[in-house]
Order: structure tokens, then C-alpha cells, then sequence
């Protein structure tokens, strides 16, 4: 039963893991504003390369999806 749900978790994790950390991130951005400039700088960094990463994983999935049917 356990071997039914690692594949499909692991398939998530592969799609949506930049995207979830991208979110995180944003969520401390906003949390710090104001307090620490540089950790807002460095999370607000991540916040925009996790965010890329995650929106052409997205894509690229979308498009196999597509190329598959």
C-alpha cells in the first residue's frame, strides 16, 4: 500500500516542491518586513528564483501532459 503512494509523491514533489518553497518564502518576506532588511532582501531573492523555477516546472509538466494524450 505504501508503494502505491511513494510514486505519486514523488511526482508531486518534483512538480510543485519550488513552488511550495516559493510560497514559504514569500510568507517569511512578508512576515519580516521591516525588521531585518538583509534576510528580507535574501528571502525576497528566493521568493523570485524558487517562484521561476516552480512556473517552468509547472509549464513543462502541462506540456508533457499535453504531448502525452
Amino acid at each position: 500500500m505504501s508503494n502505491e503512494k511513494s510514486p505519486k509523491l514523488k511526482k508531486w514533489r518534483a512538480n510543485y516542491a519550488a513552488t511550495v518553497t516559493a510560497l514559504a518564502c514569500l510568507y517569511s518576506v512578508v512576515v519580516s518586513w521591516g525588521d531585518n532588511w538583509f534576510l528580507t532582501v535574501i528571502l525576497a531573492l528566493g521568493v523570485l528564483v524558487c517562484g521561476t523555477i516552480g512556473i517552468f516546472d509547472i509549464k513543462r509538466t502541462l506540456n508533457e501532459n499535453t504531448k502525452g494524450n
